[in-house]
């Protein structure tokens, strides 16, 4: 699994002309794109929510777990793109949705459950992603 976190002053995921999921432009949250590959699970997936949850990314080196900041998480097979050959990226360690949605799913619910103040894209939609990235600070997560 892969976490690509950007630190946003606001998102929205729009799906459809609506929106789904957002981080209102009144502080600092978190965008996630979450990643799975074939042999991640649902620990994986804990483990990785509580490394972003606890991470020190924030404005005075604090985490969102240390100043409630919203999180918001959205799928992204891309992540796992191989662009090694060629020019066309292969996605083979993508995790096909059976696998890939359940995972997301639990990241979410994880990090929720650790406190977190969590929306999220929908899984497999044709989104659309607006965010004003702060700093820029992005950060790429892996076990």
């Amino acid at each position: 699994m892969r976490v690509l976190v950007q630190r946003v002053t606001s998102a929205r995921v729009w799906v459809d002309g609506a929106v789904v999921g957002e981080i209102a432009p009144d502080g600092q949250g978190l965008l996630a794109l979450v990643g799975v590959t074939h042999d991640d699970d649902v620990d994986v997936a804990r483990r990785l929510a509580e490394k972003l949850w606890q991470l020190r990314i924030l404005d005075g080196e604090r985490s969102a777990a240390d100043v409630g900041a919203p999180i918001l998480v959205v799928s992204q097979f891309t992540l796992y793109a191989n662009t090694v050959k060629g020019r066309r990226p292969s996605w083979n360690a993508a995790a096909p949705r059976a696998v890939a949605e359940p995972l997301v799913t639990a990241f979410a619910e994880a990090l929720s459950g650790l406190g977190a103040h969590v929306q999220t894209g929908t899984f497999g939609a044709d989104m659309s992603v607006e965010l004003v990235n702060d700093g820029p600070v992005t950060v790429l997560l892996e076990l």
